[in-house]
């Protein structure tokens, strides 16, 4: 007689034999279908041995011969098990059903020694209990159930209690609440979409929920069997439920995708979905789910991915347009102010838009006709129904042999590009083949994965991004937002810098050192294709030359007359000078959702003012122009007894100085560096939209401003920009703005004075900072990295009047800047200013530097280089 704990023994020894038998056949064929469905039988095996040891042995009126016992109570398979879907490191979900009456309770405890059964195994079970009647009834506050049941499948039990549930239940749950179900499942995945940004082309995207994936090919088949189980009144045949043109591409898509996810649950040991970097290359390698495509390298495999996810992307997304169920009752008031747009060429019906005449001769042949199309949808915000999607797809050959060219294209494609939803046609464009076909230079990049610390997106999707969020400065409510949306509107010809962000980053297909000179070639042809005027051509072609110099600009001091006069003599045009803005706001923004900070944003603006000053010969009546009597008479008229104070606060001051700080600010430094006397550290700290800002005035000192860098990287905070001034007394202010990365001073109010305290000691040389830091770093775990960023360190005289520029590009890691600013002090110099950035896990820091009170000799810069770099390449 077996005991149960011999039968748990016999299973756990048939899993893991088992798995590792499938996982060894995985390795040798690649393929995931065949993979999944012998796990599936693995575990229904499993769960069967242990229906009959602990379900039927526990029931004393069970016939142990009878395979439908016990009465009123039967297992099923629901979710991804019920597919026949178990993936080797899924979840196995379980549904526990009773006809009713006294079973639930009779059962209780033979479910709950079933279900620690198999968590014993190590499965990862996710069990639910309901009678018939509960599974007829939509929960809303639990949809996912109901969904689930749309894939039960009977494993034990009852199967006349499952049949009730297949034939009866299912079916008329889903009569009766069609339009919930529906209209859930579209509002879930419209969430789980825009959580990866609405596109699929993610570099690391997730196979499983990411839009594309094996989610969104359920979700296609779910809403077309709930549509079709509504009208039917019973289960319709599956394989008719996808229309016969979509089904090839889901057939093939479904096949990639499920070797995909079997092939990183193998490889990560655990329910892991992310196709990471690493991930990537080995499966290129494998030819995971591509083995009769050629291969070269992990981005032609992450070009047959896209391929497959946009498909399946694409699907989903038609249906959840197409079946009005799927729409919510503010969506279904759009969608019916939208059916009214219509052209003498185009209908639209519920937010899609239909050719009037699908069969009049040349229809979509006639390049105009197809161009007018996307024009339309530009301008609108609609999308393409299925059959003028499919009508675009039948033209495409003829067009191919003779595509348009010249004037008559450009006429087009620049009112399509100044349109307000531009980014989505030249998405769908792109998605049907059309784009490469139109601009030929933008094929290399079609789902193009390049890969580096920073970006998120392929580099196509990079440029659509970019195009996106010009467009909408116009909706934005931000602050920063409203101002560059206010220079957009000032454009004189605002399609050439959206062509010039289509093609800025073409270059990318051709590995080079330098991608902007592919770049400048592609553009060429563009340009010279179009037909472009002279005078426009040379527009695009030097804003796709310098779309990476206003960026490498922000990194200089934004308020040095040096800087700005060099960088705005570079520029020569202010119309240029506000493309060249606006391009590198889209670029920066479109690199990833955190990429453009509130204190890029401010750089960018402040460097855009000061250039746009200069160009216009307006300097002298700004603010920004270091028009210091002026400033200081208005200072004077705001403290008039605080005059004379104010002048030796002042004195010996940078003018960078009042470019920076308002009047406000001013007086109170100046009152702050009157109390000097009172105690030798006066600290402000105080919280500023997104980041803290701390403010210290005391008299200069060696190691001071590395010391407090180095307290605050002790306290867990994260500096972000810093500035040091000193007057000709010797005075010091220095202002550095931080996040706070464990939220400390938000939780504790108390702990500001804490910190205020701390810094103060630190300064004092009461406390040691060096103990600090190593404190906070051995309780911190290190991350490891992805991208390794190699140290670099250069020097410039030629950039200030005054200073010595360094500018060190390093691996971001806590305590850098302490670590960097105590060897400037050990070689004695001082800091004037320090501009500190991070970007992904590369810190960019440049540092203003004099040694007795004028710039680094070479001998000084040679020592400073390379202590830093030794210090640097120091765990």
């Amino acid at each position: 007689m077996t005991t149960v704990a011999s039968v748990r023994s016999e299973l756990r020894d048939l899993y893991v034999r088992e798995s590792a038998a499938i996982e060894r056949e995985f390795s040798v064929t690649g393929e995931g279908r065949a993979a999944l469905a012998r796990r599936t039988a693995l575990v229904d095996s499993i769960v069967q041995r242990l229906w009959n040891e602990i379900i039927i042995g526990s029931n004393s009126g069970s016939n142990a011969g009878d395979p439908d016992s016990p009465k009123n109570f039967a297992l099923v398979a629901t979710g991804g098990f019920g597919r026949g879907w178990l993936f080797p490191h899924s979840d196995i979900d379980l549904l526990f059903l009773h006809a009713g009456g006294n079973s639930e309770s009779e059962f209780k405890d033979p479910i709950r020694r079933f279900s620690q059964e198999l968590w014993d195994l190590r499965l990862k079970l996710s069990p639910a209990t309901r009678n018939l009647a509960e599974c007829e009834r939509l929960d809303p506050n639990n949809v996912e159930f109901a969904i689930s049941l749309l894939d039960c499948r009977y494993l034990a039990g009852d199967r006349e209690l499952f049949t009730r549930l297949y034939e009866k239940a299912v079916p008329c749950l889903v009569g009766r609440d069609c339009q919930n179900l529906i209209q859930n499942l579209a509002e879930i995945t419209r969430a789980r979409h825009h959580k990866f940004g609405n596109t699929v082309f993610h570099l690391e995207p997730n196979v499983k929920d990411g839009p594309g994936g094996l989610r969104d090919y359920n979700v296609a088949n779910w809403l077309a069997l709930i549509s079709a189980m509504e009208k039917l009144k019973v289960w319709p045949d599956t394989k008719t439920l996808l229309p016969v043109s979509s089904r090839r591409a889901l057939d093939a898509a479904l096949d990639f995708q499920m070797s995909v996810r079997c092939f990183l649950h193998f490889r990560h040991g655990r329910h892991d979905n992310t196709l990471t970097w690493e991930a990537q290359d080995e499966a290129a390698a494998r030819k995971i789910g591509a083995s009769d495509t050629e291969i070269a390298n992990a981005a032609d495999w992450m070009r047959v991915y896209f391929g497959h996810v946009r498909s399946v992307h694409r699907v989903c997304n038609q249906l959840l347009e197409e079946i009005p169920a799927a729409w919510s009752s503010l969506y279904r008031q759009f969608q019916g102010w939208r059916s009214k747009v219509a052209s003498a060429d185009f209908s639209v019906v519920d937010g899609l838009i239909f050719l009037r005449q699908p069969q009049q001769p040349g229809g979509l042949r006639d390049p105009e006709m197809l161009l007018r199309l996307f024009h339309f949808m530009a301008e609108h915000g609609l999308k393409l129904s299925t059959t003028t999607e499919y009508k675009v797809e039948q033209a495409l050959p003829a067009l191919a042999a003779t595509p348009p060219r010249g004037a008559e294209l450009w006429l087009y494609l620049q009112e399509t590009l100044v349109q307000p939803h531009a980014a989505d046609a030249l998405r769908a464009m792109n998605a049907l083949r059309l784009l490469a076909l139109l601009l030929p230079e933008l094929k290399g990049i079609e789902a193009l994965v390049v890969r580096d610390f920073y970006h998120r997106y392929t580099v196509d999707e990079h440029s659509f991004l970019a195009i996106e969020h010009l467009h909408r400065l116009q909706e934005s409510k931000s602050e920063w937002d409203q101002r560059f949306a206010e220079l957009q509107s000032e454009l004189e010809q605002p399609e050439l810098l959206y062509l010039a962000l289509l093609l800025h980053d073409s270059g990318k297909a051709v590995p080079s050192e330098n991608h902007v000179e592919i770049s400048l070639q592609l553009t060429d042809s563009c340009v010279e294709r179009l037909d472009l005027d002279p005078v426009d051509r040379e527009t695009v072609r030097y804003l796709v030359a310098s779309h990476l110099e206003m960026s490498a600009a922000m990194r200089r001091d934004v308020f040095d007359p040096a800087n700005v006069k060099s960088f705005a003599e570079k520029v020569g045009v202010p119309e240029r000078l506000k493309m060249l803005c606006l391009l590198t706001y889209a670029d920066i923004k479109a690199v990833n959702p955190e990429a453009m900070t509130p204190w890029k944003a401010d750089n960018l603006w402040q460097l855009y003012i000061a250039c746009a000053n200069y160009l216009s010969r307006s300097a002298d009546e700004r603010v920004h122009t270091g028009d210091d009597g002026s400033n200081l008479a208005h200072l004077r008229s705001l403290a008039v007894v605080a005059g004379k104070k104010i002048n030796i606060f002042l004195e010996g001051l940078p003018q960078r100085y009042l470019r920076i700080h308002g009047a406000t600010d001013v007086l109170a430094h100046s009152e702050m560096a009157a109390r000097l006397g009172q105690d030798g550290v006066q600290l402000n700290l105080k919280q500023v939209r997104h980041w803290y800002e701390l403010t210290l005035i005391t008299t200069d000192r060696p190691f001071l401003f590395a010391s407090v860098s180095g307290a605050l990287a002790a306290w867990g905070m994260n500096i972000v920009k810093a500035n040091a001034f000193s007057n000709a007394a010797g005075m010091v202010v220095d202002t550095f703005y931080f996040t706070d990365r464990f939220r400390t001073l938000e939780m504790n109010l108390q702990e500001w004075e804490r910190l205020k305290k701390s810094i103060a000691a630190v300064v004092k040389g009461e406390a040691d900072v060096a103990r600090m830091l190593r404190d906070r770093l051995k309780s911190e775990k290190a991350n490891g990295t992805k991208v390794k960023i190699a140290t670099q360190i250069e020097f410039d005289d030629g950039c200030s009047a005054n200073s010595t520029m360094m500018q060190v590009l390093t691996q971001d890691r806590p305590g850098l800047l302490y670590r960097m600013c105590s060897q400037v002090s050990k070689h004695e110099c001082n800091i004037e200013i320090a501009l500190i950035e991070t970007e992904g896990q590369m810190a960019i820091d440049v540092l203003y530097l004099t040694s007795g009170g004028a710039k680094l000799s070479a001998d000084r810069q040679a020592a400073l280089g390379q202590a830093l770099r030794d210090e640097l390449a120091a765990k």
